[in-house]
């Protein structure tokens, strides 16, 4: 067991009373079987399926601090650069997993947009139908995370409502703890015919390395639509894993988009489950990362009642000596007839150094089906490069345009304008493009 696995587990007496919810004895309860669980598993090594191409080691080895301090002090010019500041939106900030009410923006008006912390508090009965029904017991980081959790973002619409305008996350860590490991939780319930939009970032604003370990789950019920993306550019010395999961019911409808831009590692666990006839599941990733960065994705569509369509579109683009991993399944259950399911996975290699794994499955236990899955890895067209350099356009130029062109189509459902123009600015900045050009 690593250091920092027992340094968890012997903090968790000191640290148990200083969370929130820690009077709900049913909170009391799940976090102490979830770190009994964690006790017996530990962190996962490279032995493990799930987690053979990622390599923990150099993100645990750190001397993290368990137990923040949010005392920072943050003004909004400081993080201004990390929110759509062209859109009025509501905000959810938190420092160091603590939430800062001087820099949100909450409502309690029409829905509930407020924190994991005073739900826990103020909603026991909400708490204990909906948490920890769509993250599943004994995967090591959503057991930990459940252990741990104080804060995060708590997001309720209630039936037949329209969220007036996105909704902001941002979770912002310090260098006042030095290395530091968070927790934080999202719980997310979108009522009968309700509907809303998410951003989410996670941005280290500080020097010092520090260590997310997020978990958020959603549940879409019948007719509602959940657009939720994630903007995933921080610095190099800030590592993330994140575990959404989705449980759909009847004719919802769900985007999660997942961006991933910047980091040391990120890795992303994505896992949807159709629970309800007329399902719609959608899932784009974009990926672009250089030198000594690792991004997993690993996503799971579960297929559990017939006529449900998913559709999931991945592309990568792979720089200097990066490491990409591409893990997608998708379960169609016996009882799940006439599912649609697609699932694609294209990557590009813009460096003999760059490597990628990919692994698309395919578990179909019904016959009346639609299915494909496909996965391509490979470099530029240099008919189509030798074209447009043929056209005056630089080499460096051409390459640029052609990755651009590559990327954007998995952006195509993005329904903020805002973000879409933000984040392909971040496309073409990675890519080294002059974006008034390419559009």
């Amino acid at each position: 067991m690593t250091n920092l696995a027992q340094d968890l587990l012997s903090s968790f007496v000191v640290v148990e009373p200083q969370l929130n919810g820690g009077r709900n004895l049913h909170v009391a309860g799940m976090r102490k079987e979830a770190l009994d669980r964690f006790e017996l598993t530990g962190f996962p090594s490279t032995k493990e399926e799930e987690w053979k191409y990622t390599n923990l080691k150099p993100v645990l080895k750190h001397d993290y601090k368990i137990l923040l301090k949010s005392e920072d002090a943050v003004a909004f010019s400081d993080i201004k650069q990390f929110l759509l500041s062209d859109l009025d939106t509501y905000k959810l900030v938190f420092i160091n997993g603590k939430y800062s009410s001087w820099l949100s923006e909450t409502t309690h008006s029409e829905f509930d947009i407020c924190t994991f912390a005073s739900a826990l508090n103020k909603y026991p009965d909400t708490i204990a139908e909906y948490l920890g029904k769509a993250a599943p017991k004994g995967e090591t980081f959503v057991d930990l995370n459940t252990a741990f959790a104080d804060d995060g973002a708590f997001i309720r619409v209630r039936n037949n409502q329209t969220v007036d305008k996105p909704i902001e996350v941002l979770y912002l860590t310090t260098e006042e703890n030095g290395p530091s490991f968070s927790q934080v939780r999202n719980l997310i319930i979108v009522e009968q015919n309700a509907e809303v939009q998410i951003v989410e970032r996670h941005q280290n604003l500080g020097s010092t390395v520090n260590f997310t370990n997020f978990v958020s789950e959603v549940f879409a019920a019948q007719d509602s639509r959940v657009s939720y993306y994630k903007v995933q550019n921080d610095v190099t010395h800030a590592s993330l894993v994140d575990n959404t999961h989705v449980m759909q019911e009847r004719q919802s409808n769900v985007h999660v988009g997942t961006y991933s831009f910047g980091g040391k590692l990120i890795r992303n666990n994505l896992h949807f489950y159709s629970a309800g006839e007329h399902c719609e599941s959608h899932m784009d990733g974009v990926t672009i990362i250089g030198d000594g960065q690792t991004v997993d994705h690993h996503t799971l569509v579960d297929h559990q009642e017939p006529h449900c369509y998913s559709r999931e579109l991945y592309k990568g683009i792979y720089l200097g000596k990066s490491h990409g991993i591409f893990n997608g399944k998708v379960i169609v259950r016996q009882k799940a007839q006439k599912t649609n399911a697609f699932q694609q996975n294209d990557n590009i290699l813009l460096s003999d150094k760059a490597h990628i794994d990919a692994k698309p499955q395919l578990e179909i236990f019904a016959d009346d089906v639609r299915c494909s899955h496909g996965c391509t890895i490979g470099q530029l067209d240099k008919n189509a490069l030798f074209y447009l350099r043929s056209r005056g356009i630089p080499k460096s130029e051409a390459q640029g345009l052609m990755t651009y062109a590559f990327a954007s189509d998995a952006l195509e459902y993005v329904k903020i304008p805002q973000l879409a123009t933000r984040l392909n600015r971040v496309i073409a900045e990675k890519l080294g493009i002059n974006l008034e050009f390419a559009l």
